[in-house]
Protein backbone atom coordinates (compact mmCIF):
# COMPACT_ATOMS: atom_id res chain seq x y z
CA UNK A 1 0.00 0.00 0.00
CA UNK A 2 1.90 3.15 -1.18
CA UNK A 3 0.57 6.62 0.04
CA UNK A 4 1.93 9.95 0.02
CA UNK A 5 0.44 13.60 1.83
CA UNK A 6 1.50 16.37 3.44
CA UNK A 7 3.73 16.01 6.44
CA UNK A 8 2.42 17.67 10.09
CA UNK A 9 4.71 17.04 12.50
CA UNK A 10 5.05 17.12 16.16
CA UNK A 11 7.21 16.98 19.11
CA UNK A 12 7.74 13.66 21.60
CA UNK A 13 4.87 12.86 24.51
CA UNK A 14 1.46 13.72 22.19
CA UNK A 15 -0.65 12.11 24.44
CA UNK A 16 -4.01 11.14 24.00
CA UNK A 17 -5.74 14.28 25.87
CA UNK A 18 -3.93 16.45 23.10
CA UNK A 19 -4.71 14.48 19.82
CA UNK A 20 -8.55 14.70 21.11
CA UNK A 21 -9.28 16.18 24.26
CA UNK A 22 -11.17 14.70 26.95
CA UNK A 23 -13.94 17.47 26.67
CA UNK A 24 -15.33 15.36 23.24
CA UNK A 25 -15.35 12.33 24.05
CA UNK A 26 -19.38 12.26 24.70
CA UNK A 27 -19.89 11.82 21.40
CA UNK A 28 -19.10 8.02 19.16
CA UNK A 29 -19.66 10.14 15.84
CA UNK A 30 -15.85 10.15 14.48
CA UNK A 31 -16.57 13.19 12.38
CA UNK A 32 -17.19 14.98 15.06
CA UNK A 33 -14.13 13.46 16.95
CA UNK A 34 -12.18 14.90 13.87
CA UNK A 35 -13.30 18.08 13.87
CA UNK A 36 -11.30 18.40 17.40
CA UNK A 37 -8.40 16.41 16.26
CA UNK A 38 -4.90 17.78 17.79
CA UNK A 39 -6.89 21.19 18.49
CA UNK A 40 -5.33 21.75 22.04
CA UNK A 41 -1.91 21.55 20.48
CA UNK A 42 -2.64 22.71 16.64
CA UNK A 43 -5.89 24.58 16.49
CA UNK A 44 -5.63 24.66 12.86
CA UNK A 45 -5.33 21.15 12.33
CA UNK A 46 -8.89 19.37 11.78
CA UNK A 47 -9.14 22.48 9.32
CA UNK A 48 -6.15 22.23 7.43
CA UNK A 49 -5.47 18.64 7.18
CA UNK A 50 -6.44 16.72 4.15
CA UNK A 51 -6.95 13.16 3.20
CA UNK A 52 -3.79 11.31 2.48
CA UNK A 53 -1.87 13.75 4.94
CA UNK A 54 0.91 11.94 7.19
CA UNK A 55 1.21 12.93 11.03
CA UNK A 56 5.09 13.06 12.48
CA UNK A 57 6.07 12.85 15.81
CA UNK A 58 8.84 11.66 18.26
CA UNK A 59 8.70 9.60 20.96
CA UNK A 60 5.97 8.06 22.74
CA UNK A 61 3.54 8.95 20.68
CA UNK A 62 -0.31 8.70 21.61
CA UNK A 63 1.06 7.99 25.78
CA UNK A 64 -1.61 8.74 28.45
CA UNK A 65 -4.80 7.42 28.45
CA UNK A 66 -6.08 3.98 26.25
CA UNK A 67 -8.75 5.69 24.22
CA UNK A 68 -9.59 4.12 20.91
CA UNK A 69 -10.98 7.62 20.27
CA UNK A 70 -7.10 9.33 19.75
CA UNK A 71 -6.47 6.90 16.58
CA UNK A 72 -10.35 6.84 15.52
CA UNK A 73 -10.01 10.46 15.34
CA UNK A 74 -6.83 10.86 13.28
CA UNK A 75 -8.19 8.11 10.94
CA UNK A 76 -11.28 10.31 10.39
CA UNK A 77 -9.41 13.45 9.74
CA UNK A 78 -8.19 11.81 7.13
CA UNK A 79 -4.75 10.69 7.90
CA UNK A 80 -3.59 8.28 6.06
CA UNK A 81 -0.23 7.14 8.24
CA UNK A 82 1.12 8.27 11.58
CA UNK A 83 5.22 7.85 11.95
CA UNK A 84 6.96 8.43 15.09
CA UNK A 85 10.32 7.09 16.74
CA UNK A 86 8.00 5.36 18.90
CA UNK A 87 4.45 4.64 20.22
CA UNK A 88 2.93 3.85 23.37
CA UNK A 89 1.96 0.44 23.23
CA UNK A 90 -1.77 1.24 23.86
CA UNK A 91 -1.86 3.50 20.91
CA UNK A 92 -0.21 0.81 19.21
CA UNK A 93 -2.43 -1.63 19.37
CA UNK A 94 -5.82 0.70 19.24
CA UNK A 95 -4.51 2.78 15.68
CA UNK A 96 -3.81 -0.94 14.42
CA UNK A 97 -7.25 -2.36 15.44
CA UNK A 98 -9.17 0.44 13.50
CA UNK A 99 -6.43 0.09 10.33
CA UNK A 100 -4.58 3.23 11.18
CA UNK A 101 -1.04 2.64 9.50
CA UNK A 102 1.41 3.67 11.88
CA UNK A 103 5.35 3.33 11.20
CA UNK A 104 8.55 3.56 13.86
CA UNK A 105 11.23 5.11 12.43
CA UNK A 106 13.18 7.73 14.53
CA UNK A 107 15.08 9.07 11.92
CA UNK A 108 12.25 9.43 9.53
CA UNK A 109 10.94 11.24 12.58
CA UNK A 110 13.09 13.33 12.91
CA UNK A 111 14.13 14.27 9.60
CA UNK A 112 11.16 14.40 8.05
CA UNK A 113 10.07 18.40 7.35
CA UNK A 114 6.09 19.41 8.33
CA UNK A 115 4.66 21.16 5.19
CA UNK A 116 6.89 18.75 2.80
CA UNK A 117 5.12 16.21 0.54
CA UNK A 118 6.00 12.25 1.98
CA UNK A 119 5.87 8.96 0.48
CA UNK A 120 5.23 6.05 2.43
CA UNK A 121 5.21 2.32 1.10
CA UNK A 122 3.87 0.28 3.54
CA UNK A 123 4.89 -2.78 2.43
CA UNK A 124 8.27 -2.29 1.93
CA UNK A 125 8.63 0.18 4.87
CA UNK A 126 10.03 2.72 3.09
CA UNK A 127 9.35 6.29 3.48
CA UNK A 128 10.70 8.98 1.87
CA UNK A 129 10.61 12.71 2.00
CA UNK A 130 9.67 13.85 -1.81
CA UNK A 131 11.22 17.51 -1.38
CA UNK A 132 14.91 16.67 0.08
CA UNK A 133 14.75 12.93 -1.43
CA UNK A 134 15.86 11.89 1.72
CA UNK A 135 14.52 7.87 2.07
CA UNK A 136 14.15 5.88 5.73
CA UNK A 137 13.55 2.27 6.40
CA UNK A 138 10.95 1.18 8.99
CA UNK A 139 9.87 -2.24 9.65
CA UNK A 140 7.37 -3.12 7.32
CA UNK A 141 4.35 -5.04 8.53
CA UNK A 142 3.84 -8.43 7.73
CA UNK A 143 1.14 -9.36 5.03
CA UNK A 144 -1.63 -10.24 7.35
CA UNK A 145 -1.55 -6.70 8.97
CA UNK A 146 -1.30 -5.04 5.73
CA UNK A 147 -4.67 -7.05 4.97
CA UNK A 148 -6.15 -5.66 8.22
CA UNK A 149 -5.53 -2.10 7.73
CA UNK A 150 -6.57 -2.25 3.96
CA UNK A 151 -10.05 -4.18 5.51
CA UNK A 152 -10.14 -0.82 7.64
CA UNK A 153 -8.90 -2.48 11.24
CA UNK A 154 -9.69 -5.69 13.13
CA UNK A 155 -13.46 -6.11 12.91
CA UNK A 156 -13.40 -5.88 9.34
CA UNK A 157 -10.63 -7.79 8.67
CA UNK A 158 -12.14 -10.87 10.65
CA UNK A 159 -15.59 -10.08 9.65
CA UNK A 160 -14.10 -10.42 5.94
CA UNK A 161 -12.18 -13.74 6.62
CA UNK A 162 -15.32 -15.53 7.90
CA UNK A 163 -16.92 -14.16 4.93
CA UNK A 164 -14.31 -16.35 3.32
CA UNK A 165 -14.20 -19.31 4.99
Amino acid sequence: MKLQGTVFKYGDNVDTDVIIPARYLNTPDANELAAHCMEDIDPQFARTVRRGDILVAGCNFGCGSSREHAPLAIKACGVACVIASSFARIFYRNALNIGLPILECPAAAEALVAGHQAAVDLAAGTIMDEATGAAFAAEPFPPFMQELIKAGGLANYLMLKSQRA
